[in-house]
């Protein structure tokens, strides 16, 4: 194939992941979560350098393509320095320059690092650029915007930008255009049929493509139409949007003031109230206020203290400024390990015994709790939990702000709130202000259903919540002129109801201490203690950032199903919900329980429901099927020469080779495939063993009619594997690497994958079915074969540092293992799974009893010391291999202080083997002497050191 494009050669993968990690560091400040909450959005930098990387051709410069990629996402030298916006400490400038640079520009007193008195800013600005231009670009990126933020308009770098790429293009706009014109007589169209959150469309739209996006889901579907839309709109637009969401915060403000809701007897009014559960403990009969914590606030050394009634009950105090003991003691709960704990006859009883769930004979669990009826919004007396408003923080007309406990009449403001309500309650459900819908039962949407007895959306909501959010969606509905105003109002509903609701954190961090969003994780979990908002703090959630972008706004927006799509696009790009433990369709219907009605009177043509039955989920037959039903209508919807880029977050080869049956079955065939790191430590999306990055498949049209046999395929991907891998050590930058071990690995399956899509039938897998098999545990299918076989050939190409191809070869699986593991650890890899995935391609089956930590991410392999002489010849391979008596060299060298002891070792133990295999244990003692002054391999420092005497010794042996 001759018309590669860039993505299919190259992928400037360690950029990308530092990029995307920067973009999602910025949490609330990235340009789309301020529009409402979506799970999994992929980052912007990805979707746009993805884009670039299907439009922009590859030539037989592969060096200088790499380059224009990067000047055309300023992440060049000069693109980011067009990106610095920020001022490096002169601590940190005075560190990258030399000496005569240091007295040149600085002065040092009492420790302190300061600029000369008297410089001028041209001269400090010059100091600047010398260290940000010597600085890694990690390091760079801290004082940088994000690639999305600035416009290249120099000039001279669009020159060069079109000297290369034959064009005539001064921004990425007018460069998408002709590309597009160049390749495909016209401007390309950009399809994703789960635009989700909408990072695809909006970023395809803000470049100049010409957009396609639909979703099953409604929520879905106004976040990226919002994205397109409002985002989308003029200056002016904007500056009326802002005006509207002040105009009617401050028309509900007023109103809330009126009722003297808020405010108390001193004028101050409160920002945020603090409510726990309390339950009856069975064994004493006393009323106990439920949490796992009574610390409120640990900056303002707040907690909640628990004072016996003698009435069957306890009161709670409030203090500030609490002892250090005080805060100790307030951080044991009454529920510890799902458990109430009675602080007054101490007794633990488990919560599922007070909720009178039990377990029938057949397995079946019945849970306990009365569900609630759909005009209430209370608890009753037989309810078993029942909620108390125990802390209330106020702020003084000067800004000063103080916890209190509630008082009789904040308990009077607390009635007058539910008096309130119920005038309303009602007509507001008839208008839809608030919700009235059932929760319908599923795997996520069970947990409020089980655990409190809530069955209708509104009761995960109190009544000040309610009112509150019902007065905003009636003002909305009031107020609101134009389709505009009506979204922007829903969008901030929703975000009061992620942000303001019975299952709303309270976070008492220091420098924090406030309610924080429902969806920390990707679950309607139940609190037993949560926070409220109140109209000071509402405005934070209420009024989001309007930005305005220049975007292309020929774009087709549909609320429908992925299998009945009809229109085509040139590059359809898509995140399926593949493998994913996101319940994305019962999630949603948190928010569009608030949404239904006016959703429709905004949007006529749409529904108002998930659509939960035909949502693509979970794994099996039916979801293959839906699968292949979607692809196979993506490829009949894309031209011969189109392409396709499907985004997965997962590391199993089982996900792998059912994703790639399934494609394959749709008429596709992978031509590439690289992974970009793009979620935090904190993501919440994947932890512990779980790879931390977004695979990105590049595939085209199955045009081929040839067919093969599995063993015919093996010596074409060995040469495939090995040529990817060498490629991509030419392109690597020995300054600044791209690829690790992991790419090359992904590089195998990618290699892999090409040879075997690019044939129209393998004979020996019957596609149809692998996909309709049920899942089996122990069964590996052909295609996970074929790709454990290509993951075999590149760790044995991948020879580490300092080992050649035929001393590598010599080496048992396990030795290979072993030594594999530690180059990885050397360069800072400490996942368990990596150590899987070595085992696997390398054939080892045992390897547990080889590492010291089997931690999720802090794993690493025995040192010699730690193995001691355990073990040695007994019957396991490595027990007797060549590594585990070079080991014991050095254990008993270390041990006696004397080399000599371990090379005695050696040649008794290894008798006449040890002669042949002399220039074999130099190589592993010099690979592990190259352990001494790195600083994550410092528990093998007295090995390293004594490997280097050890070489010397056997190298100058004598017969």
């Amino acid at each position: 194939m001759d018309d590669l494009t860039f993505i299919e050669k190259q992928f400037p993968i360690s950029k990308l992941s530092k990029e995307s990690y920067k973009e999602r560091k910025a949490n609330l400040g990235q340009t789309l979560t301020g529009l409402g909450k979506w799970w999994g959005r992929k980052p912007l930098i990805l979707v746009r350098a993805t884009l670039l990387g299907l439009l922009m051709p590859s030539t037989d410069n592969p060096k200088k393509d790499r380059e224009i990629f990067l000047k055309i996402l300023t992440m060049d030298d000069k693109g980011l320095e067009l990106r610095k916006d920020k001022s490096i400490p002169a601590s940190e400038v005075y560190r990258y320059l030399t000496l005569n640079e240091r007295n040149r520009y600085f002065t040092e007193e009492a420790g302190k690092i300061q600029y000369i008195k008297g410089l001028s800013n041209d001269e400090k600005y010059i100091a600047q650029s010398l260290a940000f231009k010597r600085m890694s670009y990690d390091e760079k990126l801290k004082y940088c915007k994000r690639p999305e933020e600035v416009e290249l308009k120099d000039k001279k770098e669009w020159d060069v930008i079109n000297e290369h790429l034959g064009t005539k293009a001064y921004t990425l706009q007018e460069l998408v255009k002709q590309l597009g014109e160049k390749r495909f007589g016209k401007v390309p169209t950009v399809g994703d049929c789960f635009a989700g959150g909408g990072s695809i469309p909006f970023e395809a739209a803000r470049m100049g493509f010409d957009v396609y996006a639909s979703d099953l889901n409604p929520i879905a579907m106004l976040l990226t139409w919002s994205s397109l839309n409002i985002l989308g709109s003029s200056q002016d637009e904007i500056e009326k949007l802002k005006e509207f969401q002040e105009r009617v915060y401050k028309m509900a403000d007023e109103i809330i003031t009126k009722w003297g809701i808020e405010h108390n007897e001193k004028g101050h009014r409160a920002n945020a109230y603090l409510y726990c559960n309390e339950t009856v403990c069975p064994e004493c009969g006393y009323k106990v206020p439920l949490s796992p914590s009574f610390v409120i606030g640990k900056g303002t050394k707040t907690v909640a203290i628990l004072k016996d009634n003698a009435y069957g009950g306890f009161d709670i105090k409030i203090k500030m400024n609490a002892t250090n003991e005080e805060m100790k003691r307030a951080e044991i709960g009454t529920v510890v390990d799902s458990k109430l704990v009675c602080p007054h006859c101490n007794m633990e009883t488990p919560i599922t015994a007070i909720r009178k769930d039990r377990r029938l004979e057949d397995g079946t669990i019945i849970y306990g709790l009365r569900r609630w009826e759909k005009n209430e919004f209370l608890s009753s007396k037989e309810d078993v939990f029942k909620e108390r408003l125990y802390c209330i923080r106020y702020e003084e007309e000067n800004g000063n702000r103080y916890y209190t406990e509630p008082t009789v009449e904040d308990l009077k403001r607390e009635e007058k709130v539910i008096e309130l309500l119920k005038e309303r309650f009602n007509a507001w459900q008839e208008k839809g202000y608030i919700p009235s819908s059932m929760i319908e039962e599923g795997d996520k949407t069970d947990e409020p259903i089980r655990t409190r007895g809530w069955a209708y959306w509104h009761q995960l909501f109190n009544p000040r919540q309610l009112l509150v959010h019902g007065l905003l969606m009636e003002l909305i509905d009031k107020e609101a002129k134009t389709k505009k105003e009506k979204v922007v109002g829903l969008l901030g509903v929703n975000r009061l109801a992620n942000f303001n609701s019975k299952i709303s954190r309270w976070n008492s961090g220091i420098g924090v201490e406030k309610v924080v969003d429902v969806f920390s994780n990707q679950a309607l979990n139940t609190l037993y203690n949560y926070g409220n908002r109140g109209m000071i703090d509402v405005i934070n959630a209420w009024i989001f950032t309007l930005n305005c972008f220049d975007i292309n706004l020929n774009s087709c927006l549909y609320l429908s199903d992925a299998r009945t799509i009809k229109s085509t696009a040139t590059f359809w790009l898509t995140d399926p919900p593949y493998a994913d433990a996101v319940n994305y369709h019962e999630l949603s219907e948190f928010f569009l329980a608030w949404d239904k009605k006016m959703l429709l009177d905004v949007f006529p043509d749409w529904y108002a429901d998930s659509k939960r039955a035909l949502a693509v989920k979970g794994t099996g037959e039916d979801f293959n099927q839906s699968m292949v039903e979607i692809y196979k209508n993506l490829a009949n919807n894309m031209p011969d020469n189109g392409m396709q880029v499907v985004m997965f977050t997962h590391q199993a080869v089982s996900v792998w080779a059912d994703l790639t049956l399934i494609l394959w079955a749709a008429g596709l065939k992978v031509t590439a495939a690289w992974t970009i790191a793009t979620e935090t430590e904190s993501g919440g999306l994947k932890d512990g063993n779980y790879v931390k990055g977004t695979v990105l498949l590049v595939l085209r049209k199955q045009l081929s009619d040839t067919t093969a046999f599995i063993d015919e395929l093996y010596p074409e991907i060995e040469i495939e594997v090995k040529r990817q891998i060498d490629s991509m050590r030419e392109l690597d930058d020995k300054d600044d690497p791209n690829f690790n071990d992991a790419d090359y690995i992904l590089a195998a399956y990618s290699a892999a994958l090409r040879v075997l899509t690019s044939y129209k039938k393998i004979e020996d897998i019957n596609v149809e079915y692998e996909l309709s098999k049920k899942s089996q545990r122990g069964y590996v299918s052909p295609v996970e074969n074929i790709i454990g076989e290509a993951v075999k050939i590149a760790y044995d190409y991948l020879t580490p540092s300092g080992f050649d191809i035929f001393t590598w070869k010599t080496l048992t699986p396990q030795e290979r293992f072993y030594i594999k593991g530690l180059d990885l650890e050397k360069s800072g890899v400490n996942q368990l799974s990596v150590y899987q995935e070595i085992a696997k391609g390398f054939g080892v089956k045992e390897y547990k009893n080889l590492l010291q930590s089997t931690k999720a991410n802090n794993a690493r392999l025995k040192t010699a010391l730690e193995f001691g002489m355990k073990n040695i010849g007994t019957s396991d391979n490595f027990s007797n291999s060549l590594l585990r008596n070079v080991f014991a060299a050095l254990h008993q060298s270390i041990k006696e202080e004397n080399t000599m002891q371990g090379r005695n070792w050696l040649k008794n133990e290894l008798s006449n083997y040890y002669w042949s295999q002399r220039s074999t244990i130099i190589n592993i003692l010099e690979f592990i002497a190259t352990f001494e002054h790195i600083e994550n391999m410092k528990h093998w420092q007295e090995e390293a050191k004594y490997s280097k005497l050890l070489i010397e010794l056997i190298r100058h042996d004598g017969v």
